[in-house]
């Protein structure tokens, strides 16, 4: 009975990898123990894998878990140290369904402990000692224990298959090699696993490489990620600074404005005050001087009305003129249209300047590894995949302009159209154009179907005039293709390229901001008219103009 539990204690305290007591234990977090070093060399095994399970129950941890020593396991097995126990006896290290049993024992089978792939069998460490003693066995090669060693059977011959046909890339024994396989190309698997072992072995190299090539670019890409992080953060706060010293200045000089409005207004209210109290004092004397003069001359008796008249005062002359003249009357309309000046001027400043900020925003990248450009597609269909929804601005469109169908198509009217006055919209005379809501960026593709005697399609930058200079193409950030009458055109920067083909009543416009610009005639086909290759600096918006007879219209088509 003694000797049971002493069995049972064995067993508890047991590495299931160097089957002996644990030493320095660890216990991981799926609650099976082994001696610290039994287990950490088993992880290095792993380590390329990154990796780590229990060999017990496979439970797998990521990351790599740190161990710490279990010290009442620790006390517990130096107890059983002093009793004279050491290590389990081999009849303690039994196969259990998930192991590889011995081939030798008979009865209860043990742990195989190795597998000889020339003897096709695995042993325990008490059946394994002849290929550790006897010199016959030296050549034999001893593996981890593996329960699919049948495997390596000829079916067909029944012998160990110890050639590898290179042909059929399969194993095969050496009857095999020089029966069905006798004209095939066959080496020993040994010299094939050679061959095979420095293949890996290379292809482990470059997967070596490439992670440490990775794990160095994910470090520098965390890094740069932390830089613009604390830019973006700086910047943010830098930028509402300064708009809030803006706003406080704005603040000030309203509050300043304020004031001195109603200090202009105090006074002049005292003026006309004083100049009210005065009449008023004036108007009182005339009222009794009027009422004397009228007793006066109901008097009867005419020695009595000469008398009283003589001694009449001398009435006092008006300090006033008969008519308060206020040269016309001035309020503090002018003030209100001053300051609204002041608010046009701040707009269109902010307008003018607007662009800047924007595209130094954008003008931020990180210098990555591009790859190259996709080349261009060929048939509508795989334009269409690059598709670009076109809805135009309002604000941007020249009275003369008309918009409807959802803002996408637009007519040339004969009369002003009563837009309200924008610092955005065209207004030099004759240009009748306008611009995208939609910024254009990466691949775009857009078509745009007209009627009439002549359209012009275009891109251009945000920041181009909208008075004198503004005409699509006759500037440096502008790219426009013109159709008129029999004329095809592509200018930009008042450099005009004579275009052969017919006219279409659709033009395709395909934008890689990377690549370039290109213009097609669309029908049942695409028919590339030109193509220019820009550098880019800005975000690109989509323009048209329209020209000659009222009526005419150019339409952004809805493209599914």
């Amino acid at each position: 009975m003694a000797q049971q539990r002493n069995e049972l204690q064995r067993e508890r305290f047991c590495c299931s990898i160097c089957l002996d007591l644990l030493k320095d234990p660890g216990t991981l977090l799926c609650g099976h123990s082994y001696c610290m070093n039994c287990i950490k060399s088993h992880w290095d095994k792993e380590d390329e894998r990154r990796i780590f399970s229990c060999p017990q129950c496979r439970k797998t941890f990521i990351p790599r878990p740190e161990l710490m020593k279990s010290t009442m396991l620790a006390d517990l097995v130096e107890e059983l140290k002093k009793t004279g126990i050491h290590a389990a006896p081999a009849d303690l290290c039994c196969a259990g369904a998930e192991d590889v049993a011995c081939d030798v024992c008979t009865g209860r089978k043990h742990k195989a402990l190795k597998s000889c792939l020339v003897c096709l069998a695995s042993y325990c460490e008490e059946h394994l000692q002849p290929h550790h003693q006897s010199p016959a066995f030296k050549k034999h090669k001893l593996v981890e224990p593996s329960k699919n060693l049948q495997e390596n059977i000829c079916p067909r011959h029944d012998e160990v298959m110890k050639m590898f046909c290179r042909t059929d890339q399969q194993c095969v024994c050496y009857l095999c090699s020089g029966d069905e396989h006798k004209d095939h190309d066959t080496v020993s698997a040994a010299a094939e696993r050679t061959q095979k072992q420095r293949e890996l072995d290379l292809s482990r190299e470059e997967i070596q490489q490439r992670v440490q090539d990775i794990d160095r670019d994910v470090k520098v890409l965390q890094q740069e990620v932390e830089a613009l992080t604390l830019s973006a953060d700086k910047a943010v706060k830098d930028t509402e600074k300064t708009f809030t010293e803006m706003m406080l200045l704005l603040q000030k000089r309203s509050s300043d404005v304020k004031q001195q409005i109603r200090s202009q207004q105090e006074t002049e209210v005292s003026r006309v005050k004083d100049l009210q109290e005065k009449l008023q004092q004036e108007l009182t004397e005339l009222n009794k001087r009027e009422a004397e003069l009228k007793q006066l001359s109901l008097t009867h008796d005419h020695n009595q009305f000469l008398r009283n008249y003589r001694s009449l005062s001398a009435l006092s002359p008006s300090t006033h003129s008969s008519t308060v003249d206020v040269r016309p009357l001035r309020h503090f309309e002018d003030v209100t249209v001053a300051v609204a000046e002041v608010k046009g001027q701040i707009q269109d400043v902010l307008t003018e300047t607007w662009t800047n900020i924007s595209l130094a925003v954008t003008q931020v990248d990180v210098l990555l590894t591009e790859p190259e450009p996709e080349p261009e597609p060929k048939t509508r269909a795989e334009f269409l995949r690059y598709s670009q929804k076109i809805t135009l601005d309002p604000n941007t469109a020249h009275t003369q302009l008309l918009l409807s169908e959802g803002n996408r198509k637009v007519t040339f009217m004969k009369n002003n159209q009563s837009y309200p006055r924008q610092t955005d919209r065209f207004a030099q005379a004759f240009v009748r154009q306008v611009l995208s809501k939609e910024s254009l960026n990466g691949r775009c593709y857009w078509e745009v179907e007209w009627t009439g005697k002549g359209v012009s399609v275009a891109v251009t930058y945000n920041n181009i005039s909208r008075s004198d200079g503004c005409e699509f193409g006759y500037n440096d950030k502008s790219w426009m293709f013109i159709l008129h009458q029999n004329i095809c055109e592509f200018v930009h920067n008042s450099i005009k390229t004579k275009v052969s083909g017919g006219l279409s009543s659709r033009v395709g416009v395909y934008l890689d901001h990377r690549a370039g610009l290109s213009f097609y005639s669309v029908s049942d086909t695409m028919t590339l008219l030109h193509r220019v290759q820009p550098t880019f600096t800005q975000p690109l918006y989509a323009g048209v103009r329209l020209y000659y007879d009222y009526g005419n219209t150019a339409e952004f088509c809805k493209l599914k």
